[in-house]
């Protein structure tokens, strides 16, 4: 079980250091988008490479940090059944959801996204735009990168759960466990 909660723990760490990362992109998607507004207000002039550049950063920063968002419990979900449930009903809640519904999707996405985004490599695919971008290829890339850190989160989740339900949780590191404050 130790060799679990190092998983759970590893995974967490892999994912809080992207989104940690990544979360840069946002201040840099707003300067480069101030930058647009300012040229294009004020100069009445415009980069087209510019508009592509934002609009990018947000497209990384969104699929990049989803797994940080799954780690720090970010997403949507039914509260009023969570929120108020044990530890023990919360474990077999994310063990469901993970296998039944985030894992199916992870792989349908990967499946799918797989193709699109090496045919992009193959024709080194750039913006439409005249004067666009060049690169969109590595935007696409993404696709991948959100597959495999949802993916990766969501497997660190089931085993959380089934540390939690065999009545190992104090095996994981106090960060990865279910908040105390909540119990039911």
């Amino acid at each position: 079980m130790r060799s679990l909660a190092a998983i759970v723990a590893a995974i967490g760490r892999l994912n809080d250091a992207v989104g940690r990362i990544l979360a840069w992109l946002a201040l840099g998607s707003v300067m480069v988008c101030f930058v647009v507004v300012v040229q294009r207000y004020v100069f009445s002039t415009t980069q087209l490479w510019m508009q592509d550049l934002y609009v990018w950063l947000n497209g990384a920063l969104f699929m990049g940090v989803a797994g940080f968002t799954l780690l720090r419990d970010g997403h949507v979900r039914v509260d009023i059944y969570y929120r108020p449930a044990s530890v023990r009903t919360k474990a077999i809640l994310d063990l469901v959801g993970v296998l039944v519904f985030l894992l199916p999707f992870c792989v349908v996405v990967g499946i799918w996204g797989w193709p699109y985004v090496q045919a992009s490599w193959g024709l080194r695919e750039a913006s439409e735009n005249p004067g666009g971008m060049q690169g969109l290829f590595i935007l696409k890339s993404f696709v991948l990168v959100f597959v495999l850190l949802v993916g990766l989160q969501g497997v660190a989740m089931a085993l959380r759960s089934i540390l939690v339900l065999a009545g190992r949780e104090g095996e994981l590191p106090l960060r990865f466990r279910y908040p105390q404050g909540e119990r039911g």
